[in-house]
Formats: C-alpha cells, sequence, structure tokens
C-alpha cells in the first residue's frame, strides 16, 4: 500500500493545469497539507494552503521547501515569449525547476513525483522544445524516485489568464480535426490532466509511468464516475 498523502506540494499553481490541480488538491481531503511554492506573491485563500515564496534558483531554500512532501505535483512551463527567446532561459524553468525538484525530492524521502511534460517529449528531437523536455523525463527519471508519473498533453484547452492568439487558433483547428488524429495528438482539457495527476498520486504506483491522452482521459473518466 503506498504510504498517505499528508503533504502536497504543487509548483506551477498559477497556469493551465496547474490552478486546475490546485483547485482540486483543496477540495479532496486526502489532501490535508498543500504547499504552494512560487517565485512571486500569489493569494491562495484556502486554510489547508500555505504559499512559499523561494529562488528556484538557490538551491537550499528550494530543498527546503520540498522537505517534509508526501507528493510533488510540478506542472511549470514557460514560452518563447516570456524569455524573449532566450534558450538559456527558457531551461531555467521548464529544465532547472521540475529536474532539481525530482533530486529534491529523492534526497529528502518524498516517493512521488508528477510532472507535466509534452507529447512527443525525446531528447534526440529536433525540435528544441521537445527535445528539451525529453532531457527532463530522461533526467527525472534517474533521480530515485520511487514513483514518477509523467503527463504528456497535446494542446490544452482551458481559459488561460493570459492571451496566446495562435494558441487559440491551434485549439480550434486541432478540435475541428481531432477525430483525424491519433490519440496522443488529440487536445485534452487542462482539468482531465488535473484530475488523472490527482489520482495517479493517491495510487502512488512504484516505477517510471508515462500517461498519454488515452490513460489521462481514462483517468478523469473513471473519477467523474466514482464520484456521479
Amino acid at each position: 500500500m503506498p504510504k498517505p498523502i499528508k503533504t502536497a506540494t504543487l509548483i506551477g499553481a498559477t497556469g493551465l493545469i496547474g490552478s486546475r490541480l490546485l483547485n482540486l488538491l483543496q477540495e479532496d481531503a486526502h489532501f490535508p497539507e498543500i504547499r504552494v511554492l512560487s517565485y512571486r506573491p500569489v493569494d491562495f485563500p484556502h486554510s489547508g494552503t500555505q504559499a512559499h515564496l523561494i529562488d528556484f534558483s538557490d538551491p537550499d531554500q528550494f530543498r527546503s521547501a520540498i522537505v517534509g512532501s508526501d507528493a510533488v505535483f510540478c506542472t511549470v512551463g514557460t514560452t518563447q515569449k516570456k524569455v524573449g527567446g532566450d534558450e538559456q532561459a527558457y531551461r531555467k524553468v521548464d529544465y532547472d525547476i521540475p529536474v532539481n525538484a525530482a533530486r529534491f525530492c529523492a534526497e529528502t524521502g518524498c516517493p512521488r513525483f508528477l510532472l507535466v511534460s509534452s507529447v512527443g517529449a525525446d531528447s534526440s528531437a529536433g525540435s528544441f522544445y521537445l527535445k528539451l523536455k525529453g532531457e527532463v523525463e530522461d533526467a527525472v527519471k534517474e533521480s530515485g524516485v520511487p514513483s514518477i508519473s509523467i503527463f504528456r498533453p497535446s494542446i490544452l484547452l482551458g481559459d488561460r489568464n493570459e492571451s496566446r492568439p495562435g494558441e487559440t487558433i491551434g485549439k480550434v483547428l486541432m478540435n475541428a480535426f481531432s477525430f483525424l488524429l491519433p490519440s496522443r495528438m488529440k487536445p485534452i482539457d487542462a482539468e482531465d490532466v488535473a484530475e488523472a495527476m490527482l489520482i495517479a498520486a493517491k495510487e502512488g504506483r512504484e516505477g517510471f509511468h508515462i500517461y498519454h491522452y488515452r490513460e489521462m482521459k481514462k483517468a478523469s473518466k473513471n473519477k467523474k464516475s466514482n464520484h456521479s
């Protein structure tokens, strides 16, 4: 039996998936203590949620914020627009944060690490983005955390707090032609990804597990049917 989760730590709570995951964690009695790690002040009006403002580039701060966690969820991610096309700045967010989080999980005895990656992630890919995501997965796999769950969504559906016109157009097109796409490439609602992460954390299966569209939709469907 997996160890019960008393403390769940979330990195990336303001993003499309992270914000939905935070809501689910707050509504679920299985997670009595929730930590949100952020580099800037964020208000989370919920009695069971602790906001930890940290410098992710400071290993001591980062490690201390992970200590005592039973599950760490990492949904963090940036865009080329936010970093002004600077690939090194991009890596500091999309590579350094999740890889260090997994390393600190292993060092401090946290048994579960759950990460949002991307469909097509491959360290040998020609694309900077997919290559980076693959490198992250490879490093996380070698971290030594007993239970690692990787989630590989394609286009994410759901309302963002920020405007991304190109992505909006992509969503419309992907939705219209989704019946022609392989299952792994189908767009998926951010809520479904968040629900799949929640279930995977509770299951706490040992080993390295990858969730694509079909696995995430199945987990989300099971969760909804159990609550109906």
